[in-house]
């Protein structure tokens, strides 16, 4: 069975923005995918946008939880997994393989 893993990798900022610092412009995030010794990855990044007079949360006090409710709208997550399982069978099953040539040894 194929174990799929989110991560946050990075959050780029703006140092100054709407009055406030350290304000997150974009998320960058990964999913990898294991199956016994088989794996695969995708990374993807959603900008977000900070709209001066909404409600801020300092950068230093963002949690996972928020970040990952700001960008899941964003992310097809169904579409990211099933790609990553169609890798990880293509690496069970090659669907194309190069034999050595039959007169090398």
């Amino acid at each position: 069975m194929t174990t799929f893993n989110w991560q946050i990798l990075s959050m780029p900022a703006y140092p100054q923005a709407e009055g406030q610092t350290d304000v997150v412009f974009q998320v960058n995030w990964s999913c990898g995918a294991t199956e016994d010794k088989l794996s695969a990855s995708s990374v993807g990044a959603v900008p977000v946008t900070y709209v001066a007079g909404t409600p801020y949360t300092p950068y230093a006090d963002l949690t996972q939880e928020q970040v990952w409710g700001w960008i899941n709208p964003s992310i097809d997550r169904p579409a990211v997994e099933a790609d990553l399982q169609t890798s990880i069978d293509a690496q069970k099953n090659p669907p194309v393989v190069t034999p050595p040539l039959p007169w090398s040894n």
